[in-house]
């Protein structure tokens, strides 16, 4: 009797024992899975492969090519590179704390611990930004970062790139914004590290959830540089990422400027250089990068000159303090993020601005696997993207619905503030807009 128990047990356990690898495999199948699917396009994007010629319509246009050479890493730096991919590749990705980080926080919290709070990433400018001089009297910086329940290491990493690749004499602040974190680390703890870069950090805490767009402009109703820099809480600033943003705004101090997004390896967290590519959108008002066109780099800036680009991403631009205010700051009826990039780019051109990519200037960033709240979010995005249709699309309006009919009968709130904003500015119409900075998207117009 004794022999059938233990023989039982034996085999219960090898039972569970082989259930649960089973488990652990299917599941570490479909989060590649997913996260194959949902890297699929953005990596044709960034790599300007044959997926994204055909991603991005231009109706019968040919999609012009790119004519980006990207620098190779100094050595050192390289052998950064091979060894977070080797680091990668010996990663046990059944690992509980690994599948934890990611549902968490969107990446590979395991070697974010790893790498600290600071390190140091390849120089991807081309080899003229490098010979560069910017003038040594240049507006100052107000650094905005916004966060929520983000990596600590991730987000202080964020913090001190920046306070170790900016010159102090231009960087007047960083302030953080943190709208209603629930992490313990984001509390005593972050507060502790702070202190070595006291003088230069305001650390702002809202009494509750704001969400991004309105975190932002608490933000930015604290600042006191002369531009203000919006920051994602996970990005990697470069060398000499900010002289080249500030110099053309002290040319020009309706120019709002963006540096060229570098990618963070959510897997490897591996530093990579980006394509030259421009911002774009289709009628559906989804955010898309495009490749830029062969006149943009001509003559004897080459890749280094300002790319004219229709919108921006949103998660990182520079933009002088007063004008963003002249302008009217975000559309404060806008709820958490999305489409506030789409809804302040049009506004920066109809309205007598411009918007470029300086190529001169990198920033990485870390493009996250995972949407928290997803049907939250959507709601939101389709809330306030209804807002900017109805203010700034004038009859165009009509392909917007014309794709999406369902949009016609949800509520989008009050826009009469921002109606009277566009008339005080006396900002041109839509179909200026599209004859002027972005005809392709007029050739889109038959395409459903």
């Amino acid at each position: 009797m004794r022999n059938v128990g233990l023989q039982y047990f034996f085999c219960g356990s090898l039972t569970f024992g082989i259930c649960t690898a089973l488990l652990f495999l299917c599941f570490h199948y479909n989060q590649v899975s997913k996260w194959q699917e949902q890297t699929q396009e953005v990596n044709s994007v960034l790599f300007l492969d044959e997926k994204l010629h055909q991603h991005i319509s231009r109706g019968s246009r040919k999609t012009p090519t790119s004519h980006v050479r990207v620098q190779r890493p100094h050595r050192d730096e390289a052998k950064e590179q091979r060894s977070l991919v080797q680091l990668n590749r010996d990663f046990n990705y059944t690992d509980p704390e690994a599948v934890h980080g990611f549902l968490k926080y969107g990446f590979n919290v395991v070697i974010s611990k790893s790498l600290g709070n600071e390190r140091h990433v390849p120089d991807t400018r081309n080899k003229m930004c490098r010979k560069k001089h910017y003038p040594a009297r240049l507006p100052t910086a107000s650094i905005i970062i916004c966060f929520y329940n983000e990596e600590f290491n991730a987000l202080f990493r964020t913090v001190s790139s920046v306070m170790m690749l900016t010159p102090h004499r231009i960087l007047e602040e960083i302030i953080l914004v943190d709208d209603m974190s629930e992490f313990d680390d984001l509390k005593e703890k972050l507060d502790y590290h702070l202190e070595i870069f006291r003088g230069k950090i305001k650390l702002i805490r809202t009494k509750k959830r704001e969400g991004l767009i309105r975190a932002r402009l608490i933000g930015a109703s604290r600042a006191s540089g002369d531009v203000l820099v919006f920051l994602d809480s996970h990005c990697e600033v470069n060398k000499v990422w900010l002289e080249p943003l500030l110099a053309a705004i002290r040319e020009d101090h309706r120019m709002v400027v963006c540096p060229v997004i570098d990618v963070i390896d959510s897997r490897t967290l591996e530093y990579q250089p980006s394509p030259l590519v421009r911002g774009a959108f289709n009628w559906k008002l989804q955010f898309k990068w495009d490749t830029v066109f062969p006149y943009e780099v001509e003559g004897l800036e080459g890749t280094t000159r300002p790319i004219r680009s229709p919108v921006m991403a949103g998660g990182i631009f520079a933009m002088k303090r007063h004008y963003f205010n002249e302008l009217g700051q975000y559309d404060k009826g806008m709820n958490f993020w999305g489409g506030e990039n789409l809804e302040l780019s049009l506004r920066i051109w109809m309205c007598g601005g411009q918007l470029f990519i300086l190529p001169c200037s990198r920033v990485g960033h870390i493009n996250k696997q995972h949407i928290i709240n997803q049907t939250g979010v959507t709601r939101a995005v389709t809330y306030n993207n209804l807002r900017l249709v109805h203010v700034w699309l004038d009859e165009y309006k009509e392909q917007v619905f014309l794709r999406r009919p369902s949009l016609r009968s949800i509520p989008y709130g009050n826009i009469s503030e921002r109606v009277a904003l566009r008339k005080q500015l006396g900002c041109k119409s839509f179909q200026w807009y599209l004859e002027t900075v972005f005809p392709e998207l007029e050739d889109s117009k038959d395409s459903h």
